[in-house]
């Protein structure tokens, strides 16, 4: 094989393993961008985002107008003017502070009401928790917690039923007890 040919060999091999590799780095991008979680979020997040400006647009538009304040016009336009050493006409807007504040509530309120609650009560109703398989039994005759594979109580050195039987405590044998 000349070297020319060994060349153009070894470049088709190079490149099938750069294509393959595209290949599974494309497809496990596209895995993840089409699985649903990704989607519902980039639509939640669309809609948080108008959700927010709608509920800035009520609290800026609607709820500070109609709070007074004495000698302003309403909640939104409260300033502190800063002292003289700093640049001038720099001032404080608490009340712009205040209007974001009155938002993110109103928008946690929401989420908490409207989303939060409800699909905690789902999960409750459709996903009940899971109760675990107890590990322990109780001897017949000292009421001390054993192992359930245990045949002989460890406190009272009692033979105990086997763990699926529920035998009579008075019919197990009596050997090996002390009182």
């Amino acid at each position: 094989m000349s070297s020319t040919n060994q060349n153009q060999h070894d470049f088709r091999q190079e490149f099938g393993r750069v294509g393959h590799y595209a290949k599974d780095t494309l497809g496990g991008f596209r895995t993840f961008i089409l699985r649903g979680n990704v989607v519902d979020l980039a639509i939640g997040i669309v809609i948080g985002a108008a959700f927010t400006s709608v509920v800035n647009s009520l609290v800026a538009d609607v709820i500070t107008p109609l709070i007074p304040l004495p000698g302003k016009s309403s909640l939104s336009t409260l300033t502190i003017a800063l002292p003289s050493f700093y640049p001038k006409g720099s001032t404080i807007h608490i009340g712009l502070f205040i209007n974001a504040i009155i938002s993110f509530l109103i928008v946690a309120l929401v989420l908490y009401f409207f989303i939060v609650r409800p699909v905690a009560a789902l999960m409750a109703r459709y996903n009940p928790p899971v109760v675990a398989a107890p590990t322990t039994r109780d001897c017949p005759y000292c009421l001390q917690a054993i192992p359930l594979q245990a045949t002989r109580c460890a406190f009272c050195t009692s033979p105990v039923p086997p763990a699926g039987a529920t035998a009579d405590p008075a019919a197990v044998p009596q050997q090996g007890r002390r009182d």
